[in-house]
Parts: structure tokens; sequence; C-alpha cells
């Protein structure tokens, strides 16, 4: 049969018990699409313990009771098989968390009280995943449970990926040996203009929003409000920046007054990044691929725009920077970002890295 939702057609087989696991998983992604586009909630529990389902025939009776406990508009199939047993509970809108939680668990563990013995039941682990997850400090990085459909592509990609890493590490250190001179010349300028550190670390988000130190060369004053910038962020995610002399929105605050002499001239030119070359050494970020976000503005994002810190490492260049950079609209800038993940390839690396000086060089969208 196929289901009646809306959104691309999904074929299920008909059979006793749980989905198989390749059933499961696409129904699973399929859901996940869904709720990025509708923002309608779901609940991914996974349920596992040592030895719960080796015997078959008990194993059976957990499913029985298990799909008894569930509503009709549930799904209950192996995220991993025989290992693990998963239910997608859709259409949960409105509950708050913790409780569909306690009484999710409460339903299951009596509907398996009869089946298990006491220590059993006890070993018995839930994992309660809601999806869309909120995206703040206490919850990052994603959980990678949603997004089964992202392993099997680096498999098949994964001499190609071998290969970009090699490149990041020859490249970056390349870059740094290169560009010493530039760089002393840049800290002695930094040193020279304002009083404080040659470097700035700030947290930013990685792939699947795992938090790392980026590395820049400062180009503010020490004694700067972050309040500043945070609003500036939100305004422009959500579209409501004056337009620029008639002109796109802009990424950077122009005419920022927390940025020194020294820093106006290391942003025109782009060599305040230059330290991320260290970032790419340590496999935190790539040469190619999406602006890593700082934390308050990817609390801004909407669902959809958190898949641009899901699906691939950041980078220190990209589509984004070569085509739009700073007056690019968020959404095309999210686009940009889609749009190579899904085409990646190591040749449309080789051509953004060559594309790179050119846009560096006129700084178009620079500030």
């Amino acid at each position: 049969m196929s289901t009646t939702k809306a959104g691309p057609r999904l074929e299920l087989s008909v059979h006793a018990g749980p989905m198989p696991e390749p059933e499961f998983l696409r129904l699973l992604c399929w859901e996940r699409k869904r709720a990025e586009r509708s923002n309608r909630p779901f609940l991914l529990l996974l349920l596992e313990g040592a030895g719960l389902f080796e015997d078959r025939r008990r194993a059976q009776q957990l499913v029985a009771a298990l799909e008894a406990s569930k509503r009709e508009t549930d799904f209950l199939g192996w995220h991993q098989t025989e290992t693990r047993l998963g239910v997608i509970y859709t259409e949960i809108e409105g509950a708050a968390p913790s409780a569909l939680q306690a009484a999710v668990q409460q339903r299951i563990a009596a509907a398996w009280a009869p089946l298990l013995t006491e220590e059993q039941l006890a070993a018995v682990r839930f994992s309660f995943h809601f999806f869309p997850e909120p995206w703040h400090a206490e919850k990052r990085p994603a959980t990678a449970a949603f997004y089964p459909d992202l392993e099997p592509k680096r498999k098949q990609q994964r001499a190609a990926r071998i290969a970009k890493r090699a490149i990041d590490i020859v490249g970056a250190a390349l870059a740094l040996l290169f560009f010493s001179p530039v760089l002393a010349l840049a800290a002695l300028a930094i040193k020279l203009d304002s009083r404080g550190p040659v470097l700035f670390r700030q947290q930013r988000l990685g792939q699947f929003g795992r938090p790392f130190l980026l590395f820049k060369f400062r180009s503010m004053h020490v004694a700067n409000d972050p309040a500043i910038h945070r609003a500036y962020i939100e305004k422009f995610i959500n579209g409501s920046l004056p337009e620029n002399g008639g002109g796109p929105q802009v990424f950077k605050i122009q005419n920022d007054p927390r940025v020194t002499r020294a820093g106006r001239w290391l942003r025109k030119t782009s060599l305040d990044e230059l330290p991320q070359f260290w970032n790419v050494l340590r496999g935190e970020m790539s040469l190619v691929g999406p602006r890593p976000p700082i934390p308050y503005e990817a609390d801004k994002y909407s669902v959809w725009h958190h898949r641009r810190v899901l699906e691939a490492k950041p980078g220190i260049t990209g589509l984004w920077q070569v085509y739009g950079r700073s007056r690019t609209a968020f959404e095309e800038m999210v686009r940009l970002d889609l749009r190579y993940v899904r085409n990646w390839s190591l040749w449309l690396d080789l051509k953004i890295l060559f594309r790179t000086p050119i846009a560096v060089i006129f700084g178009t969208g620079a500030y």
C-alpha cells in the first residue's frame, strides 16, 4: 500500500511484524523531510537492550505488545535489525515533550511487564528523539539517528572524501607556509593599531552542529557589544533588514563601529580568514564548504536551514563566497550551500578554489 500524506510517494510493503531496517530508515528520512517543510513534529523512539531480541519467540511477543501499544498512525520497524527497534510517533503537535516521553515509556513498560523480568525491563534502553530538534546550546550536536541517508552517501564517496581530506591537509600547510610573511605583517598591523590579542577565537558550529573554536585575525576593538551583531543577524535571517541603497541586503554590517582601522583592511582583503587554515589542519574545517555559523545565528534558523551544517564540513571558501559573498540574501546563501552539498565532487571543490582568489582580489561584497 502507499501512504496518503502529502509529499513524495513512498511504497510500503505489507508484512507481519516490524518493518525491515531498509524500509523503516527510508520512511524515517521521508518523515524528517516532511517535517523540515511543514514544521510538524514527530517523535523517534529507539528501544534496545543486551540480548533483548535474541530469543525469536520472545522478540515476536515484544513486537506484538509494542504494536498493540501504539496508534495506527505510528510506524514500527527495525532501526538496526534484531538489535534496535524504532517507533515513529507522528502528529504530536501541541504535546509537551516531557509529558509525552513519560506517557510513552509508561505505556510500553506496562505492555512489556508480563513478558520480561524486572531486571530485564530495567535494562531496556529508551532513547527519545524529537524532530525538529531544538537548536540551542544544550542540544548540540544534532542526532545522527535522524540522518541514516547520509552514511551510505559517505561510504559511496569514501575514496573521494579521503582525497578531499588529503587536499585539505596539503593545501592548508602550503598556504600557511606561503602566506607566512603576510601573517607576520597582519599581526604587526593589528598590534600597532589597537590594544588586544592578535588572534580572535570564536565558537562556531561544525558538521552536525558540533562546536569548535574558529581562529581569525582580530579585526575589532576588544571591548565591543556583540548584541549589535546578534540583532543584525536576526534581521538578516528573517529578511527584515532595509535594502542597501536599493540593492540587496548584505550579510556583514557596513561601517561597523566595532571594527578597527587595520580590521577594515583585513576584512576587505579577507586576510582576517587566514588563521582558519589551522582549523583545516585540525580537521574542524575544510578548504571548501559552507560557512560555519555562530551558535546564536543557528538559534534563529528555520528547520530546513539546519541542513547547511548537517551535510558537509564547514569551509573557508564555498559557492557563497565566490558567487555572492556578503551581498547574497540569507535564504539564497543557504540554497547555494545545499546546492554544493547535492553536487559535491572534487572537481567542484577545485573550481571553487580557483575562483576564490578572483573573488578576493575584486573584493565584491567584502566588508
